[in-house]
């Protein structure tokens, strides 16, 4: 399985922060997709046997062979997610970092150059590359690493001072997160780190966060939670 990253006639190509006082003052916004179902699994026959991710919907009598609820494994919800940031005018104006933890805590960085496939079935052969192998590269020989396993805690990757917001229906009077990064966000003048959980059900536990926002009255997946974060900061940020 092989990816893409994005064109290199872009206007300012989105890269990682090169130095530890660039990753700690540039403005931007970074995203930890936590708690995300991503687990593979090999599966058929010994002769035949082959690495999938495993999915509610495709190993159904397999997860619940292993006393595991088919509900709880929805990696489609991580693929809606990356398509949502990596698409976004914020990440290809350089101001978004995406991590994902995955719920067997696998911590893996998202190079934000990276052109995610669009269909599910390809974003599955994809990550079991990643979780087996631990990278993916671009097409091409020296290709750039895209996607990359490290090291955890994902606190050490982050800036030094940064603001620490989890995401979760249950932080009482939902905001305006423009208004509310506007007055809370942008006068500290660091970048702020979101946990968005990325998953189907179940409570919001972001132990790493410092504070909890509400961004709707209503319950949202993930992805359109992903999607006000990045609306929310291009437009103070001016980013068409």
């Amino acid at each position: 399985m092989t990816i893409t990253s994005l064109p290199s006639d872009s206007a300012a190509p989105p890269r990682l922060p090169r130095t530890l006082l660039e990753r700690d003052t540039a403005a931007r916004v970074i995203v930890v997709l936590a708690d995300a179902p991503l687990e593979i699994a090999r599966v058929g026959r010994q002769a035949d046997a082959k690495y999938v991710l495993l999915s509610g919907d495709d190993h159904q009598s397999l997860l619940k062979k292993h006393g595991k609820d088919p509900a709880d494994y929805r990696p489609d919800i991580t693929h809606q997610c990356l398509l949502t940031l990596l698409d976004s005018p914020l990440n290809k104006a350089g101001r978004l970092q995406v991590y994902i933890h995955t719920r067997k805590n696998v911590l893996i960085q998202v190079n934000p150059k990276t052109r995610l496939p669009r269909t599910y079935v390809r974003f599955a052969g994809l990550m079991v590359q990643v979780l087996h192998k631990l990278s993916v590269r671009s097409q091409g020989t020296g290709g750039e690493v895209l996607l990359n396993v490290i090291k955890n805690p994902v606190t050490d990757h982050l800036p030094t001072r940064c603001v620490r917001v989890g995401c979760s229906g249950d932080a009482g009077k939902a905001v305006r997160l423009r208004e509310w990064a506007r007055e809370r966000v942008l006068p500290t003048g660091l970048p702020v780190v979101f946990w968005v959980g990325a998953v189907a059900h179940g409570k919001d536990v972001f132990p790493e966060a410092e504070m909890a926002v509400s961004v709707s009255d209503y319950a949202l997946s993930a992805s359109v939670v992903c999607g006000k974060i990045c609306e929310a900061f291009e437009e103070l940020w001016d980013i068409l």
